[in-house]
């Protein structure tokens, strides 16, 4: 079968064609899985086979949501930061593929930068900088980036969106609410059609960068001369195209590589502060995790950068999830049980065994019943092969509780982070910084 035909942005050309190649992954996936069987038929080494599968899959995952460059990109950064949950015989190809999805996708030509500047900053755009690299220095899931000097001499990062990536996200989220039913059908307990909404209407916000650059705003005049961490500010911004000022360190994704444990543990520490803190501090959470979008500077601090995704927390973190972690930790089940309803994490009309949820919320805890805890991805592989074992009780009880949507993007940056600090292996206490900023987790 011959690739879908692509424009020069290197976007499939039409809606069919993305849905085939979006269609194309889990049919891929079976084909090969079939094929695995027969060669186990004829005497193969299993292990050997399974090993191939996965490497090949991940070979796909890589090629179809690296050329989408919409949602499904979106959906591969997404999946990167979970690559530590994944059994260590079939990590590494899965690792390599996944983590690639941080930062690595097909570049515009230098004469479409140019016009998408042109278009949206002016025909004279040229003269708002004095240096401007035509080389990419790193690509986005919807843009790329490019270092440059602004015409007062500050060095810059600006953001230019790929063309067609409005079209290319929608029509991803188009495809994900076809798919609700089934969805609804592997998560009965869950309130599907709210969630795919709310997961849409925070990605469209993604597509007008004036958006972001708002946020960042808001991130970068709260934790200006902050001692733990930095928020570059914006210099300009318009609907496809954000420019803010130019930070250098080290991105987490080398310290994961080969950070000493200090670093590592430093890294873990300053990522889990941010994440609790901002909520209190400004009403905002970053919401798009992954080991790209942060780095340690010389003087130890943590860059945050991207701010598409984020959450608006006019009330900080609702105080519901610190009840829920601290009864479970406290092995009250009968409270536990209440808040859970009272906050529609089980819908009205389900029966589920209180016993049973203590136990499946247990073990997701456990960083948070220690002064300090270790994180890895021994860890994690053991979580996710608890949870999503067909066949065992935590499976079916997660199958009873339902995520609200308000609550969506709060639950996938805790588990994108999560997955970060399994790959940096870091130890740190959690406890003390959950008890600061988490309300009702220390007690009322």
């Amino acid at each position: 079968m011959s690739e879908p035909r692509t424009g020069e942005s290197g976007l499939p050309s039409g809606t069919a064609a993305r849905t085939a190649k979006l269609v194309g992954l889990p049919l891929g996936y079976a084909s090969r899985a079939v094929g695995g069987w027969g060669r186990r038929l004829t005497g193969q080494d299993a292990e050997e086979v399974n090993a191939a599968l996965q490497a090949k899959a991940a070979e796909q995952l890589f090629d179809v949501l690296g050329t989408l460059k919409g949602g499904a990109m979106k959906f591969g950064q997404a999946l990167s930061v979970f690559e530590a949950a994944i059994p260590d015989e079939y990590a590494a190809p899965y690792r390599e593929a996944l983590t690639k999805l941080q930062s690595g996708a097909p570049p515009m030509s230098v004469a479409q930068t140019h016009r998408v500047l042109a278009e949206q900053l002016g025909a004279s755009w040229q003269r708002r900088f004095s240096e401007f690299s035509d080389l990419p220095a790193a690509s986005a899931s919807i843009g790329q980036v490019h270092r440059a000097v602004w015409h007062d001499g500050r060095e810059v990062a600006v953001k230019v969106q790929y063309p067609g990536a409005d079209e290319a996200l929608r029509s991803d989220l188009r495809q994900l609410m076809r798919f609700s039913r089934l969805f609804q059908a592997l998560a009965p307990g869950t309130e599907v059609k709210p969630l795919l909404a709310e997961l849409s209407e925070r990605m469209n916000e993604e597509l007008d960068y004036r958006g972001e650059a708002n946020y960042q705003r808001a991130f970068a005049a709260e934790f200006d001369g902050d001692s733990q961490f930095v928020v570059p500010k914006i210099v300009a911004s318009s609907p496809k195209v954000v420019i803010s000022e130019w930070v250098t360190g080290t991105p987490l994704a080398e310290i994961i590589a080969g950070g000493d444990q200090a670093t590592r543990n430093e890294a873990g520490r300053l990522l889990i502060e941010f994440h609790y803190s901002s909520p209190e501090r400004v009403r905002l959470l970053h919401s798009d995790p992954h080991p790209g979008n942060f780095m340690l500077t010389a003087d130890g601090k943590l860059c945050v950068i991207d701010f598409g995704a984020v959450a608006r927390l006019p009330g900080g973190i609702p105080r519901g999830l610190g009840e829920i972690t601290r009864l479970a930790l406290e092995n009250q089940p009968a409270e536990l049980m209440r808040v859970l309803r009272e906050h529609r994490f089980i819908k009205t009309g389900t029966d589920v065994d209180a016993a049973d949820v203590l136990a499946y919320l247990a073990p997701f805890t456990e960083p948070l019943a220690h002064q300090t805890f270790r994180f890895n991805r021994r860890w994690l592989q053991k979580q996710a092969a608890r949870v999503s074992d067909i066949g065992g009780k935590d499976f079916k009880t997660g199958r009873l509780l339902n995520l609200p949507a308000e609550y969506l993007l709060i639950h996938r940056t805790t588990a994108g982070n999560t997955g970060i600090l399994c790959q940096l292996e870091a130890e740190f206490g959690v406890r003390a910084i959950a008890q600061r900023w988490v309300p009702g987790f220390a007690g009322s």
